[in-house]
């Protein structure tokens, strides 16, 4: 595996489980803290508006994350719901969407989500789904509980601080000359990937950076933790938060603060992000101030040019890339590494229910291709 982030540790602890030997390589620290998926917080819900096999999928992922929190023993998932805020004529389709699939919810109109929530200001006749099979996954705790289970198995080898650049059949090339050969690669592509990709799969992918907030919750006052994370805030429906749970801090950020970007640079933020989202919070959250910030950074992930699913190529007979997409990527990680671990390993896995990424799947294995630098 290469790459120490959600994609690449959950894949391996399943693969381990399966019975294999895994070498996991990054070119920093495992886990690592510049990896996209290492933060504080990820958010998982069910809702998916007018795509219930996504909610489906999503709702089996809170099951496995459920079974993975009580196997590990690290209690890395916070169940305090999940609410969309949706235009009051979006509910009954939304609420549809979520109970179909299994999942319990409850349809909030304008007054009773003004009435539950008084802390938050929701654009004007806004409703919402609240969900409660839904809630906080502590993502750097989620890290570190796969790397050191993995770390513990004798079949299992970490080896921080490698950069990998590039991918011969199925050996890895590294910066140095050492080479490592193995039955079967991934590449789980954090931000700096793209330089390991030939063009015709680096092109398609794009690399983001998003610019968060993180808010001393002590100066939000009581009630923050235990409310639900919340999406489609603002008057443009793409602000966000997640709320302080389990002595975490309170963070906003909204889709305005997403931009593409050519190369990974620094990530302290500049002012001028900073200062945005502090005037899309204001509009927000009523009691809001600038001095509630104690931190901003800037994360950096890859996505596709021409969907929001996340993209995997075939890079050869023995050997994927997968590039994980935001946060959707994070809240599936379970489902994706089951698939990934039966693909690598040549048994057609159970299907994952989660339609973007199995069409993903099948377009790529329809046309194996080399992609990486050095593919012979």
């Amino acid at each position: 595996m290469v790459g120490a982030g959600v994609i690449g540790l959950l894949t391996a602890v399943d693969a381990v489980r399966a019975g294999h030997e895994v070498i996991v390589v990054d070119r920093g620290d495992i886990p690592n803290p510049r990896a996209a998926s290492f933060d504080r917080h990820r958010v998982i819900r069910a809702l998916h508006v007018d795509d219930p096999a996504t909610t489906a999928a999503a709702l089996a992922a809170h099951r496995h994350w459920v079974q993975l929190q009580d196997w590990l023993r690290v209690p890395f998932y916070v169940q305090v719901g999940g609410l969309t805020v949706l235009a009051p004529a979006d509910l009954e389709r939304a609420h549809t969407t979520v109970t179909s699939a299994g999942g319990p919810a409850r349809a909030l109109d304008p007054d009773e989500l003004a009435a539950a929530f008084p802390h938050v200001r929701f654009p004007a006749g806004a409703g919402g789904l609240l969900e409660s099979r839904a809630g906080v996954l502590l993502a750097d705790q989620v890290l570190h509980a796969c790397a050191d289970w993995l770390r513990r198995h004798p079949r299992a080898t970490l080896r921080p601080h490698r950069r990998a650049v590039g991918v011969d059949g199925s050996a890895v090339h590294f910066a140095g000359g050492d080479i490592v050969g193995a039955d079967a690669v991934l590449v789980a592509m954090g931000p700096w990937s793209r330089d390991l990709l030939g063009p015709d799969v680096a092109d398609d992918l794009v690399l983001y950076r998003q610019t968060m907030l993180y808010c001393d919750a002590a100066l939000a006052g009581p009630g923050w933790s235990s409310t639900p994370p919340m999406l489609r805030l603002g008057t443009d429906g793409g602000a966000w938060f997640v709320p302080p749970v389990a002595d975490t801090p309170l963070k906003l950020s909204a889709a305005s603060a997403c931009r593409t970007v050519a190369e990974v640079a620094e990530e302290s933020t500049p002012p001028q992000w900073r200062d945005h989202l502090i005037d899309v919070f204001s509009g927000v959250i009523p009691q809001f101030r600038a001095d509630w910030v104690v931190q901003a950074r800037d994360a950096y992930y890859l996505g596709p040019a021409s969907t929001q699913a996340p993209t995997l190529a075939v890079l050869g007979p023995a050997a994927l890339s997968f590039a994980a997409c935001g946060g959707s990527s994070f809240k599936f990680a379970p489902l994706i590494a089951r698939s990934l671990v039966g693909r690598l390993s040549g048994v057609d896995p159970a299907p994952t229910g989660l339609d973007p990424f199995d069409r993903a799947v099948a377009c790529s294995l329809s046309e194996v291709r080399p992609a990486m630098r050095g593919v012979t």
